[in-house]
């Protein structure tokens, strides 16, 4: 009789509400790959599964292996796929008596429930063994009699993401799933010790994974059904390839030459965004950063965002925690994507930086936070569109410098109203000049059905469409940008019925609001565009609407 064995996914790499939309990590194909290997039938189940129906503990009871894949390296909040916390991840230890159980994952370095705590290292309960170290060597190593540890090898690695990919079936939110490619793991940035709270030192120098290789492993997810990828396990995707020294050149024919096998692997895919760029490579090495982000727009999706980990605008808390961008240079490399990614396509631009704020770290003073709203500032007035910004108190974890040294607790009224600045005066001003009244969002997935839906677009960092009419869950559909909230924007599907809106919705029609809502129901039904515009004049959305 075949075993069977049972991957439960509890690991959200990204914030979901601020990051990715459902996605399957390279951890989780990877040790689906490894299991099949050792002649594993495989059954993949989400904390989330989980929760919303105990019964299927059952499941777990009745397989022979159980390997859950558990941890949070970035705090976040999280509008879906919220990870495992520790509690959950102990009652499984303990409630699930059938099959061995083993945990591995970003736990292996510690847990903390939020920024702003310590990650830190704990004994999990429950569980036979914890894979230590790649979780998908460590299970092999473990499943061949030795221990349950395992350095990253991508000879070994490889092969399993290929025959681990069609798990991707069995998510739950299949195909509307990102699949997150690994292009390279390590820093070259930690030759010097790499940025105080980063956990990526600790796989030492970059090593990066061959293009044919990643190649493969796209063609394999896209004959099972895989349309939405994100470039997005490594610390800098320009320097993908890239030769030794702190901060390697990109080569821009080599990610030309990764994003055109994606691309030709993939040929009907519908998302192919990127995550992390470092935002120093951009600024000392100008001319090849250009060409490298010329050669992703080529073949990527529209919508894209660089995500720079700018971490503070005040050079002294730069200097206390070794961190990779002086303000300066993060201000310049805004410049250059702006310039090279502004353009827009399918109505949005191509590609947009993100900023990303840890708070927190050592060197803190009170005026941090001032040099960090100044910049912001200097961004805003000089006409530059950035996507979003992150903001979060850095969670430290053991063997980081910032574990000793931090400045949590230390200003925490000031953290809060830095949040409220950027909320209000940079994020507001930044959604109206990304998304006008008026752009139309292609293909936003419902996540939350009511009488304000949620949806988001598949990517990175999509924007959270909130949508006045109650729509179906999963449902997919084009929405028009109505009105802007802090970190949201409202929208209505396309094309707007006119004639059968509920009135909750009709007020959000630009140039309508609360005073016109009585006498466009008294008209209704209106017979084209000249009758409505009698009644409600002109406005940026009349091209969608239907009569």
């Amino acid at each position: 009789m075949t075993p069977a064995a049972v991957i439960l996914d509890g690991y959200v790499d990204e914030p979901a509400c601020l990051g990715v939309p459902p996605y399957i990590s390279p951890y989780i194909r990877t040790v689906a790959g490894a299991l099949i290997a050792h002649g594993y039938t495989v059954r993949y189940l989400t904390i989330d599964q989980l929760r919303n129906d105990p019964l299927r503990t059952a499941e777990l009871n009745a397989a022979s292996l159980l390997v859950m894949i558990s941890g949070v390296t970035v705090p976040g909040k999280y509008l879906g796929g919220i990870p495992a916390t520790l509690t959950e991840i102990q009652q499984v230890g303990h409630m699930v008596r059938g099959p061995k159980k083993l945990i591995g994952g970003p736990i292996g370095f510690g847990y903390a429930g939020e920024g702003g705590q310590k990650a830190v290292r704990q004994v999990i309960s429950g569980f036979d063994a914890l894979l230590t170290g790649e979780p998908a060597v460590a299970l092999d190593n473990y499943l061949t009699g030795n221990d349950p540890a395992g350095v990253l090898d991508y000879t070994r690695t490889d092969p399993w993401s290929v025959a681990g990919s069609g798990i991707i079936g069995q998510h739950p939110d299949y195909p509307y799933v990102m699949c997150e490619l690994e292009t390279a793991r390590g820093c070259s940035h930690g030759a010097t010790g790499g940025c105080s709270f980063c956990t990526e030192p600790f796989y030492g120098m970059p090593k990066y994974r061959r293009t044919p290789a990643v190649a493969e492993e796209v063609a394999a997810l896209y004959a099972h059904g895989a349309r939405h990828f994100r470039v997005g396990r490594q610390p800098d995707i320009l320097a993908y390839g890239a030769g030794p020294g702190e901060y390697p050149a990109p080569v821009p024919e080599k990610i030309e030459v990764l994003f055109s096998a994606i691309r030709t692997s993939a040929p009907e895919l519908r998302t192919l965004h990127i995550d992390n760029t470092n935002p120093a490579t951009i600024a000392r090495h100008e001319d090849a950063a250009r060409e490298a982000l010329r050669a992703i727009i080529r073949h990527h999706t529209s919508g894209d965002v660089a995500a720079f980990g700018m971490e503070t605008a005040d050079p002294a808390v730069v200097a206390a925690n070794n961190l990779k961008a002086r303000p300066d240079e993060v201000f310049r490399a805004i410049e250059i994507v702006n310039e090279e990614g502004g353009k827009r396509r399918d109505n949005v631009p191509e590609l947009l930086p993100g900023l990303n704020f840890v708070c927190g770290l050592a060197g803190e003073t009170e005026k941090t936070y001032e040099l960090n709203e100044a910049f912001l500032v200097r961004v805003r007035d000089a006409g530059l569109m950035v996507r979003r910004v992150n903001i979060r108190q850095v969670m430290p974890f053991e063997g980081t410098p910032a574990y000793a040294d931090n400045t949590l607790g230390n200003h925490e009224r000031r953290f809060r109203q830095f949040k409220e600045f950027v909320r209000s005066r940079i994020d507001l001003p930044m959604l109206q000049r990304v998304f006008p009244i008026g752009t139309v969002l292609r293909d936003v997935r419902i996540e939350v059905s009511g009488d304000l839906s949620f949806g988001r677009q598949m990517g990175s960092y999509p924007i959270l469409a909130g949508i006045p009419v109650r729509l179906t869950e999963r449902s997919v559909t084009d929405a028009v940008v109505v009105d802007w909230g802090m970190r949201s924007i409202t929208a209505l599907p396309v094309p707007v019925p006119i004639n059968t809106l509920p009135a909750s919705a009709i007020r959000w029609l630009p140039g309508i609001g609360k005073k016109k809502v009585a006498a466009v129901i008294a008209k209704r039904p209106f017979r084209d565009l000249e009758a409505y515009r009698k009644v409600a004049g002109k406005s940026l959305i009349d091209s969608v609407l239907m009569f």
